[in-house]
């Protein structure tokens, strides 16, 4: 799976970081994703600035990272990475390993992973992933310098949408949608 908050001119970032501060569309992330893998590049780790709690966090990284912190898992490229989030997140609580794309063994699965970002690392997994959580903020931010690719609706069949929602602060407004692979 993945999860993104996608601006209507499909705008995600800007200078490695967030465009909105939407507590509603937070705390729909953090129901999602607690207990599951997050998957996530070495640059958008370096925004949230800390693992995220009471997840399996895994960091695509092309070097070793020899002191990452403690609960993060390093993979070299996203298939490493999904192979990763085959280890239960509460078992890799503590653990900060370096694993490769050649990694293999007997693991036990983690009930999700999700990738959580950056732009490169959401382009790749819509190749693969099978279901997209996707916030759609009616917005559409000039200035942003991240972006998510197109829905292909040959693709991608809607599976639900929640009603509308609106930020209290700033009067946007946005919605849930999961999307499935066709």
């Amino acid at each position: 799976s993945l999860i993104v908050a996608v601006a209507d001119n499909y705008a995600i970032g800007r200078k490695n970081a967030l465009l909105w501060n939407l507590p509603g569309d937070m705390k729909y992330f953090r129901q999602q994703t607690t207990g599951n893998a997050v998957i996530m590049g070495w640059m958008t780790f370096q925004s949230i600035g800390r693992p995220l709690p009471k997840r399996h966090n895994i960091v695509i990284s092309l070097f070793p990272w020899p002191d990452a912190p403690a609960g993060v898992t390093v993979g070299d490229r996203l298939d490493a990475a999904f192979a990763a989030a085959e280890i239960s997140p509460l078992a890799s609580l503590g653990r900060n390993d370096n694993i490769s794309s050649e990694a293999g063994g007997e693991v036990e699965k983690s009930p999700k992973a999700f990738v959580i970002g950056g732009a490169y690392t959401y382009a790749e997994a819509m190749e693969v992933v099978d279901t997209m959580y996707i916030t759609h903020v009616h917005d559409a931010p000039e200035d942003a310098d991240a972006f998510f690719p197109a829905i292909d609706p040959e693709i991608w069949r809607e599976d639900s949408r929640s009603e509308t929602q609106v930020d209290p602060a700033t009067g946007i407004t946005y919605e849930f949608v999961v999307y499935r692979r066709r």
